[in-house]
């Protein structure tokens, strides 16, 4: 079975509207994409690290999938009609079906973080049984542990974490730091995040991994204070996050930033010295990990 497809590109401000006039004529799906991706004039739309972010390339490449059978000229046409708007140049070409599920799984596979730790799907078998093995899965929530930044914090737990430490991962995504920490080592393990899809993946992911860890919401930590605290974010909530993760450090404890690229690092170095004692750990790909001690016992 072959499926119907068309290709086109749009301007940012119009990308939207095609988009969901595309579903509602019958689109199975619409993937946006940029259409110089992997060239230099590629453009990044997350503006990683920055206070706005672009939803759209300035012209985004639009492709449409339709069940066999269906007209994709037709759609276009009467998406076109809904918006009020001409039907743009386009291309129309078939996509085999396969199985979906193994194509996707084929893109997972373990990830080494070091010799003695990897993160796997639970598909696949563990290239080192004896090893720290996180057992984790693709999902809604952020960290399956292929991101430079997610590397680079796992790489950091495991030469922080000691016997009985306790670890707070604020911003936990699908909670891989919190369920690494444990297996590290931790006594216990809280991973806060303001989806409440990412803590329902992170409490899942545990059940899975067998380690009881917490999870929760911010406003729920009171005036807890941890060992050791991990934050994968953004650069400028990582700014703004300063007093209250410095807060939630114990006297003398450590504190791991990440979700910074390297041209941000001197900023959100500046907003956690006056707490801790900070600088680059390490750099991968263009992303910076910054590590410190609490230098001043907490008021």
């Amino acid at each position: 079975m072959k499926f119907a497809a068309l290709r086109f590109d749009v301007e940012a401000g119009t990308a939207d509207g095609w988009s969901d006039a595309l579903l509602d004529a019958g689109a199975l799906s619409v993937d946006a994409a940029d259409p110089d991706a992997g060239t230099a004039r590629e453009t990044a739309v997350f503006a990683e690290g920055e206070t706005q972010a672009r939803e759209w390339w300035p012209i985004s490449r639009l492709t449409a999938l339709f069940d066999p059978g269906r007209d994709p000229g037709e759609a276009l046409a009467a998406a076109a009609r809904a918006l009020g708007l001409r039907p743009p140049p386009h291309q129309r070409f078939e996509v085999a079906d396969q199985d979906w599920i193994a194509a996707t799984r084929s893109q997972f596979t373990p990830i080494r973080i070091a010799d003695d730790l990897w993160i796997v799907p639970t598909w696949c078998e563990p290239p080192r049984p004896d090893a720290v093995n996180v057992v984790l899965d693709p999902g809604l929530a952020f960290g399956t542990g292929s991101h430079p930044t997610t590397g680079l914090c796992l790489a950091w737990l495991r030469e922080t974490v000691t016997r009985e430490a306790s670890v707070l991962d604020y911003g936990c995504g699908s909670g891989i730091l919190t369920i690494a920490a444990l297996k590290l080592g931790a006594s216990r393990a809280c991973g806060i995040d303001i989806d409440p899809q990412a803590v329902q993946a992170g409490a899942s992911n545990a059940g899975v991994n067998g380690v009881v860890a917490e999870f929760g919401v911010p406003g729920g930590l009171g005036a807890r204070r941890f060992d050791v605290v991990v934050a994968n974010i953004l650069a400028h909530p990582l700014r703004l996050l300063a007093p209250l993760l410095a807060a939630h450090c114990s006297a003398g404890g450590r504190i791991a930033l990440s979700g910074i690229l390297e041209r941000q690092a001197d900023d959100v170095i500046a907003a956690y010295l006056p707490w801790f004692t900070i600088s680059r750990w390490r750099v991968s790909e263009g992303w910076v990990l910054l590590a410190g001690v609490r230098a001043r016992a907490p008021a």
